[in-house]
């Protein structure tokens, strides 16, 4: 039986988030080492596509409440990762990565990849009122949420 997580207010303490930071930051540190030739290419596909998987679990975050849009999130970040595994690939082919490195990297992306999955498979319970217990963001009025202001 699974053990009961932590209730998380925001995105950035989801735990498939921090991996994914570690992943990007990664991604990042051993690209710079790629040939120059590579900067507007393999290099940069990588880094956008890792990177990627962070943005789409913001965004499915901030669309919790509606499960099908929160999973369809979740499967553009799952794609991202799929994308990050390519390029990885395509880094080790070529000689960018060493092997240590790239099944690191890789192992990475599939564990980011287990948890998306879980997140989908999941998808009703980050949208129960019980799970929704945080304040409204700042930037969202009292008026606005209430209907009580016309636009």
């Amino acid at each position: 039986m699974g053990t009961q997580l932590e209730y998380v207010r925001h995105f950035k303490e989801l735990e498939v988030y921090k991996r994914q930071r570690e992943l990007s930051r990664e991604v990042f540190r051993l690209s710079k080492r790629f040939p120059t030739e590579e900067k507007f290419s393999l290099t940069d596909q990588l880094r956008r596509a890792s990177r990627s998987i962070g943005a789409q679990i913001a965004e499915a975050w901030a669309k919790r409440l509606y499960p099908k849009h929160f999973i369809s999130k979740l499967s553009d970040a799952d794609g991202e990762q799929m994308e990050t595994q390519h390029w990885l690939i395509e880094a080790g082919d070529c000689g960018y990565l060493d092997e240590a490195n790239s099944k690191r990297l890789l192992a990475l992306c599939e564990e980011i990849g287990r948890m998306l999955g879980s997140m989908m498979r999941k998808a009703e319970s980050f949208s129960s009122h019980d799970y929704l217990r945080e304040e409204p963001p700042p930037y969202l009025i009292d008026g606005a949420l209430n209907g009580d202001i016309d636009y």
